[in-house]
């Protein structure tokens, strides 16, 4: 099947049904962070280290399968040219709309995460990449992207989920171990189950391994300079047991 496809048109139905991420940010927001005070999140609920950062102003930045209007016009309003590149068209209506209203001048490009052959080599100073590998097949294709539009020493931030999360199948009150890594809807789930996914709108997601994850990013040129782990802050069951996802912070090595 055309899973990108799919996955386009699931995520324009998470606008109409205002998922938690596609909810852009307010304007009050906005003028707060021109004052100072912001944060952004790669992960369900911590805020990215302000260290992570460098001087945002004037800095050529990447939103990568960031649309939604939460991160892209923050980040504008501090300063920086921001691009937002999203599969969703109506994600990105989310932040141009937004950044029609308050003059940001976001920029935006709808197009595969595995493809950013629109861009030139060595362009952007800071790839921002929320979780969003979950909803492709091929991690490192994104990896081998960033890689190539990132100037020498730019940061890459991506937020992942912990692969082991995918393997576990979920009870009113238990988890079983059900599932093989890597883990794809495609073909771990039943055809039923695969029906109620497609009947609901819901993406195809894929649990890719660490080795792919993080290995595949050192593997493609990056260091892994810092890291931190999040959860649903108690949304989910799984919290009672491990931090589901990783915020990563990565340079492009020179040479």
């Amino acid at each position: 099947m055309n899973i990108l496809r799919h996955n386009m048109l699931a995520w324009d139905s998470y606008v109409e049904k205002k998922n938690r991420w596609t909810i852009p940010v307010s304007k009050n927001e906005i003028e707060n962070a021109k004052k100072g005070n912001w944060s952004i999140v790669l992960t369900p609920t911590k805020p990215v280290p302000m260290v992570w950062f460098p001087d945002i102003g004037g800095i050529r930045l990447l939103g990568l399968a960031c649309g939604g209007g939460q991160q892209g016009p923050i980040l504008s309003a501090l300063g920086a040219d921001v691009t937002i590149f999203d599969i969703s068209e109506r994600q990105l209506l989310q932040d141009k709309r937004l950044s029609d209203q308050l003059d940001l001048k976001i920029k935006t490009v709808q197009g595969d995460m595995r493809d950013l052959s629109i861009f030139a080599d060595n362009y952007f100073d800071v790839v921002f990449n929320p979780c969003s590998v979950v909803f492709i097949d091929n991690v490192r294709q994104v990896w081998k992207e960033c890689f190539r539009v990132l100037k020498p020493e730019g940061i890459l931030m991506t937020g992942l989920i912990n692969p082991v999360v995918y393997q576990f199948s979920e009870t009113e009150d238990s988890f079983r171990l059900a599932y093989k890594q890597p883990y794809s809807d495609l073909y771990s789930l039943s055809l039923e189950e695969l029906d109620v996914l497609f009947m609901n709108n819901e993406p195809l997601e894929f649990g890719h391994s660490l080795t792919d994850q993080i290995g595949g990013l050192m593997e493609e040129g990056f260091m892994v300079t810092s890291m931190y782990e999040d959860d649903w802050n108690g949304e989910k069951k799984i919290d009672k047991y491990l931090p589901s996802f990783l915020g990563i912070r990565s340079i492009k090595r020179n040479g």
